[in-house]
């Protein structure tokens, strides 16, 4: 009467040891192509014929010799090495996958000018990667996890968050040329009280920098105000009045023109912030560098 095989669950690593001795014909070759111990290849093989009820192999002066059990087995476990084998590859992609969704903060001049080209090059050398844009001129987003990294202009001060400086914005006066045209081009910064001015409505960045100036203007010298920076500067485009704003902002419409060249306003630092504990995360490292090395390259005057 045939013995029947006997149903139960093995170690793959048994299957292995079987496999490389069926393929190597001796447990000397089996050993050196697994990098393994004789003794140990040959405990893995008498474990799984008693698993399976079944000789796998007979010992001979010359090797092994698979029995007619070995070698029906032979097609489901050369089955079970590709599965094993892809699952191993599987998990190294995993592993090193870039692919994912990082959420950047930042401000509307940043987020509208600044950032569109770096994104586009990020989305081009790493299609797997998807951006959520948040437009936010806080940091407390960060602090509460609604994004992985910020770009800002000032420097975060939160010991939870690490901040890179990446550069400056130039920050100018102009105006668009038919503004200009019917006022007039200042040509020192004591004239500018007299033209239109567009400033900020509850900040009062812009008045303090006039104070620095010994022009201690108030909101009413503003003939128009407001805090929202897209806004803000659609006015200058629109010929408004003179406003201040930074080099790469302006520079979107042809005939708006910087002015006073010798009002030295300092610049606007850029800082690119990501919270400690997700600063390893491989994506959003990842996505940082890129960030990083593009600001670095677009600010770098």
């Amino acid at each position: 009467m045939q013995k029947r095989m006997a149903t139960a669950h093995f170690d793959w690593t048994l299957v292995r040891s079987f496999l490389a001795a069926l393929e190597a014909g001796s447990l000397m070759g089996a050993a050196r192509t697994l990098g393994a111990h004789q003794p140990t290849l040959s405990r893995h093989i008498s474990e799984l014929e008693s698993q399976l009820g079944v000789a796998l192999f007979e010992r001979t002066g010359r090797g092994l010799e698979p029995t007619a059990a070995a070698l029906a087995l032979a097609d489901a476990a050369r089955q079970m090495q590709a599965g094993a084998q892809a699952l191993g590859q599987a998990l190294v992609r995993q592993q090193h996958s870039t692919q994912g969704t990082v959420r950047i903060a930042a401000s509307q001049i940043m987020a509208s000018v600044v950032l569109p080209p770096l994104l586009v090059a990020l989305q081009q050398a790493e299609p797997g990667i998807q951006v959520e844009l948040v437009v936010s001129n806080g940091l407390a987003n960060l602090l509460r996890r609604e994004a992985d990294i910020a770009v800002r202009m000032v420097r975060p001060q939160q010991a939870t968050l690490v901040a890179r400086k990446v550069g400056e914005m130039r920050v100018q006066p102009c105006a668009h040329r038919h503004y200009l045209q019917r006022a007039g081009v200042p040509q020192t910064p004591q004239e500018l009280p007299n033209h239109r001015l567009i400033g900020y409505d509850r900040d009062d960045t812009i008045l303090r920098g006039f104070a620095r100036m010994g022009l201690p203007l108030t909101p009413q010298h503003f003939a128009l105000r407001t805090d929202d920076q897209i806004a803000y500067g659609q006015l200058i485009a629109a010929g408004a009045g003179i406003g201040f704003t930074s080099e790469q902002f302006w520079q979107q419409w042809p005939e708006v023109q910087p002015l006073l060249p010798q009002l030295k306003i300092p610049p606007l630092p850029c800082w690119l912030a990501v919270h400690r504990e997700i600063r390893g995360n491989p994506l959003v490292r990842l996505v940082y560098d890129h960030l990083a090395e593009g600001l670095l390259a677009l600010l770098k005057d």
